[in-house]
């Protein structure tokens, strides 16, 4: 090989590694879907009904529930209850079928709810979310939750474990929160790491289970 070929050979070599380089270091943008492992999925069959619907047929199964367990139930509460039956089965919903599947769907939604999506560990990603202070410097936020909607773990119940991040940042790149739940998207390397918070909410503290963990490198608000 002359000089002039492995001179080219050389640069072309660098380049490679650089433009590979520039790649990897892009952060894969993520959604909150994208921390669910695909192993966990299931069909649902609670999930189509509505809020009205959910309410009958709760309404229906306590009702059973105490009869099973031989409470004496009211007139009234029998009731509202056979009305709600006969609700739920005029627009042909399956109220014994959704019944028996309780449990099983129950322990489904539990075992989705704390599995972590292994394929993404260790990844540098960028993902959007709300902030949810948790330490300050002054003025600017050190370590925050990224939660996927407002008012999550203080004014509603909280999402699943792995539907908060727990994102840790450096001093030397806090970021200066304009107020609780302001929308961000997050560059960092996210990792699983089981946690447990203990945050004040409407009616007293509570402990919040957290599934992963994110040290950020760059906070920005989030602009459309």
């Amino acid at each position: 090989m002359t000089p002039r070929n492995f001179s080219s050979l050389l640069i072309c070599t660098i380049l490679s590694c650089a433009v590979w380089t520039a790649q990897a270091a892009q952060p894969r943008e993520m959604g909150w879907d994208d921390l669910v492992p695909a192993s966990v999925a299931f069909d649902d069959p609670f999930a189509a009904l509505s809020p009205d619907h959910l309410y009958l047929l709760a309404t229906v199964a306590s009702v059973r529930d105490a009869q099973a367990a031989g409470n004496e139930v009211s007139a009234l509460t029998l009731e509202e209850a056979k009305d709600a039956l006969a609700e739920l089965e005029a627009e042909d919903i399956d109220v014994d079928g959704l019944l028996a599947r309780r449990a099983e769907i129950a322990e489904k939604r539990r075992k989705q709810a704390m599995s972590t999506n292994n394929e993404i560990e260790g990844t540098l990603i960028r993902m959007p979310g709300y902030v949810l202070p948790l330490e300050y410097d002054g003025q600017k936020v050190t370590e925050f939750l990224l939660v996927p909607f407002v008012g999550a773990c203080i004014h509603t119940p909280p999402p699943p474990p792995n539907q908060i991040v727990h994102v840790l940042l450096d001093e030397s790149n806090a970021f200066e929160s304009k107020g609780v739940y302001e929308p961000v998207w997050v560059t960092g390397r996210i990792s699983s790491k089981a946690t447990t918070h203990n945050l004040y909410v409407q009616d007293g503290y509570g402990d919040f289970q957290i599934a992963y963990r994110l040290q950020a490198e760059v906070v920005e608000r989030y602009e459309q």
